[in-house]
């Protein structure tokens, strides 16, 4: 994995794929190249490092092609290195590839493959493909890709080039996303996200599992990779634009998003619940209340991220639904014995849409029977084709490799499925309803308001702990995900040691590492579980370690206890969640950049992570 454009129509096809890949940058990479055709001849650059080295590169050539294939490079086999990027050759030099995914059984493929005379160049699974379809093709490269990939086991998402077929363009997917970009008359795209088509084009058209596409200058056909069988498809507009994934004059992707948030959450809640009756909307889940009523058990999928969204969501759903709730990391969920049927209802939460364990964790349910609802934030991905419903969050596209605005976003589609459910089985109230639904309404409002003050508040902060080598995050109840996550995100993109930890576990081991050089920080809204985190604040104290508080206006107790306070708004304490989630996301930001740390794309990091 993990970038891929092509194109063939009307426009020189080099600027085509430098600004396709630029779009998908934010996926994470250490290599890229680019292929092309003219004048009958494969022309193929590739390089190490980022893209600006490959467009140096592409400066000194002329091309005048209007057909290629480009490729961003997230290494699973083989080390970043120019002979192990992509587009990848078979043995004649006319063939090229580029693939995102895993070819699990490559190493015995790769053998056979070298024992009838293929040589292999690079270390990665991505070229036994490239010697495959070579070693089927005769004067149909579909046919040839066809039969290839039968012999394959794994995950792909593979665009194939060939010379002796100048005019087209063959793509083909299995658990691994791709997408078509379509313009009537000027040409065709390639790519494995939706941005890296927006400058060109909005009408797309989505590949699922085990389908192929033949692209070429004036039209596009689907089929059935298995049969060949043509598969009719739509093209979809989708309503995001080339301006919202640009930087809006911001540093950097991930602080723009963070600023994005207000509208984030305004949209994700608008239009889904009537504010005079406190009842939620969902129509969109195609569950009815009825059939929710029925549900037994609540079964929250996720990873990274995401998983500390189902996180909060369990203390909601427990609380205001009174259903069971389990939360379960996608990576484990699958590889333990499930009990699921019918009565329970399976939530795969993914930002994309396609992140792998979690897809795989939900075709798993799905096969147990269980229903779906899923949490996306890409229209047409494959969890919102292959569920029952989803509750799309509607944050725009999510450019930096750490979530900011689609978590917080997350977690309010899971606030108005918690309320749902909890109408579904009449265990709220219309007031209670109504005054939780009043404290969502504020929050854009709040967050817009407290941004900019955070922001320059937690600076004197973040310059003060730029340097230290390891934190502690510290929260309880319903904030103890939030720990979690502000964790995560430190050690995401600044690369410091950091942990989250539940209040009260303090003392059941970390507390051991507490000294005047180990930051730590707290979560102390005043809240129901307010007197035991000052309990708990005051035990690092006591240890002289550094303590930071973020906890409720008016708090005076707060300064007493601690080296640095950020206050926020008093809200109803269970949506603390989304409002505490913001300073930490700007003490990561500013921490990571004064640290001179690569904030959008942090190292080993990929935004969509699409094998397991």
């Amino acid at each position: 994995m993990c970038g891929i454009v092509g194109y063939v129509g009307k426009r020189k096809v080099v600027p085509v794929l430098i600004e396709g890949l630029r779009r998908l940058e934010y996926r994470g990479y250490d290599s890229a190249g680019v292929a092309y055709l003219q004048d009958g001849e494969l022309h193929r650059h590739r390089c190490e490092g980022k893209l600006i080295n490959l467009e140096e590169i592409m400066e000194e050539v002329s091309a005048d092609s209007r057909i290629g294939l480009g490729h961003t490079r997230w290494a699973t086999h083989g080390a970043p290195s120019q002979r192990n990027a992509h587009p990848h050759c078979d043995c004649t030099g006319k063939l090229v590839v580029v693939h995102n995914g895993i070819i699990e059984n490559y190493h015995s493929l790769r053998e056979e493959l070298q024992e009838k005379g293929h040589t292999f160049i690079s270390e990665t699974d991505t070229e036994v493909m490239a010697h495959l379809i070579e070693e089927h093709l005769e004067n149909d490269l579909v046919e040839a890709v066809r039969m290839a990939i039968t012999l394959v086991d794994g995950s792909f998402a593979l665009g194939v080039m060939w010379s002796e077929q100048p005019d087209q363009l063959v793509a083909v997917r299995n658990q691994s996303p791709l997408v078509l970009g379509v313009l009537e008359d000027s040409g065709t795209f390639l790519a494995s996200d939706i941005p890296a088509l927006l400058p060109f084009t909005n009408s797309v058209v989505f590949l699922d599992d085990q389908e192929m596409a033949v692209l070429k200058k004036g039209s596009w056909q689907v089929m059935q990779a298995e049969s060949g069988e043509l598969v009719e498809k739509t093209p979809q507009v989708i309503d995001w634009n080339v301006g919202m994934a640009e930087k809006a004059g911001y540093r950097h992707f991930m602080l723009k998003e963070i600023f994005e948030q207000p509208q984030a959450v305004l949209n994700t809640f608008r239009g889904r619940f009537d504010p005079e009756t406190g009842e939620v909307l969902l129509p969109e889940i195609n569950l009815s209340k009825k059939e929710l009523a029925q549900i037994k058990r609540i079964s929250l999928v996720a990873c990274g991220t995401s998983w500390h969204a189902a996180m909060v969501a369990k203390y909601w759903l427990e609380k205001w639904a009174r259903i069971p709730v389990d939360v379960d990391i996608a990576s484990e969920f699958r590889y333990r014995s499930l009990i699921l049927n019918p009565n329970v209802l399976v939530v795969p939460i993914s930002q994309s849409g396609e992140t792998a364990d979690t897809l795989a964790g939900m075709r798993l349910a799905k096969s147990m029977q269980a229903k779906i609802i899923t949490i996306c934030n890409v229209v047409g991905s494959t969890m919102t084709r292959e569920a029952d419903g989803t509750i799309y969050t509607h944050a725009g596209p999510e450019i930096g490799v750490a979530s900011t605005k689609a978590f917080t976003a997350q977690m309010v589609a899971l606030f108005l499925l918690t309320l749902f459910m909890a109408q579904a089985k009449k265990t709220i109230s219309g007031e209670e309803s109504r005054s939780l639904l009043s404290v969502l309404l504020e929050l854009p409002v709040l967050i817009e308001k407290n941004l900019l003050r955070i922001q320059d508040e937690m600076m004197p902060i973040s310059e003060e702990f730029s340097r230290s080598r390891d934190f502690l995050y510290l929260g309880r109840g319903i904030n103890y995900p939030i720990a979690l996550e502000g964790a995560l995100k430190l050690k995401e993109i600044s690369y410091i040691h950091a942990e989250g930890y539940a209040s009260g576990e303090l003392k059941h081991g970390p507390i051991a590492l507490i000294d005047r050089d180990m930051p730590v920080l707290a979560l102390a809204p005043r809240d129901s579980v307010y007197p035991k985190v000052l309990s708990n604040v005051e035990e690092v104290k006591a240890r002289h370690g550094r303590m930071i508080v973020i906890g409720t206006e008016g708090d005076d107790e707060l300064q007493r206890i601690s080296d640095y306070v950020i206050t926020l708004p008093e809200i109803h304490e269970d949506l603390n969640p989304i409002l505490y989630t913001i300073p930490l996301q700007i003490l990561a930001y500013q921490i990571a950049n004064i640290r001179g740390c690569d904030v959008d794309q942090p190292r080993n990091l990929a935004k969509s992570v699409t094998v397991e």
